[in-house]
């Protein structure tokens, strides 16, 4: 059955979109969009870092993103509105990967496949470190869940919870940097927060409690991914791009019924 590359492909999909949608959660609760921004385009730095070092794309894009989040992490409240700095940041990571990928000579790369995915060339090896990434962000994900949500409501009430926030922070930064990782081969770095955010945005109006946000996401994510690749087949578009429209398309449709759903 792996033999077929679009089973390949779904597998791969399902994977990100399970990873993405729990920690996309958090990322809209914490208006964390840019910090996801800054930590994927950090990632095509890791992908140059690792082909000069003939090292493992998943170990120098993952290396690369934590570094990334706990720069960001280091920095804010330094005199920069959050946002100016993850701008400042985002930006000049992926300018240096893309000026550090010009000088890798006599390696072979298709710069477009890192930049918007390139799900349908998904190997088996590709499918395990996917499905062992996802399952690591869910896993630390569950493990700290209630810690989490607690210090997402308010610093002061984790400190008397007996909860550092600093200690969730990191956390979530090595959610994101693994999870960065694993959605590079599906969607590439320009869409991996769209996958983050977008599903997560999407179930928000048909959720009642955070719990049910983060499945909903991860059901989005998961029918975005397999009806996206399903069009993209079809219509013969590509599949990346593809699968962020669908997901999309779901939140402009949640977002119409939000005040129908309001009123019930």
């Amino acid at each position: 059955m792996l033999d077929d590359f679009m089973v390949r492909a779904t597998l791969a999909g399902i994977g990100v979109a399970l990873a993405a949608a729990p920690l996309g959660s958090f990322v809209v609760w914490r208006r964390m969009a840019y910090f996801g921004d800054a930590t994927a385009h950090a990632a095509i730095l890791g992908v140059a870092l690792a082909l000069s070092l003939q090292i493992s794309i998943f170990a120098g894009a993952t290396a690369v993103a934590l570094l990334m989040a706990v720069t960001v992490t280091r920095l804010s409240g330094r005199g920069y509105a959050m946002d100016t700095l993850l701008g400042v940041l985002a930006h000049s990571a992926l300018a240096f990967g893309l000026v550090a990928v010009s000088f890798l000579s006599g390696i072979r790369i298709d710069l477009m496949a890192y930049l918007f995915g390139d799900i349908l060339s998904v190997s088996k090896a590709d499918l395990a470190v996917i499905w062992g990434g996802a399952a690591l962000v869910a896993g630390l994900i569950a493990w700290r869940w209630s810690a989490l949500l607690t210090t997402t409501l308010n610093d002061d009430l984790a400190h008397a919870s007996g909860i550092d926030p600093k200690r969730e922070q990191m956390v979530l930064t090595l959610a994101l940097a693994v999870t960065v990782a694993v959605a590079i081969k599906v969607v590439g770095v320009l869409l991996i927060a769209a996958m983050l955010i977008v599903p997560a945005a999407a179930a928000r109006p048909l959720s009642r409690t955070p719990e049910a946000m983060a499945l909903i996401a991860a059901l989005i994510g998961s029918v975005s991914a397999v009806a996206g690749l399903s069009g993209a087949y079809m219509l013969d578009t590509p599949a990346g791009p593809s699968i962020v429209c669908v997901a999309a398309i779901v939140f402009a449709l949640t977002s119409l019924l939000s005040p129908a759903l309001a009123r019930r």
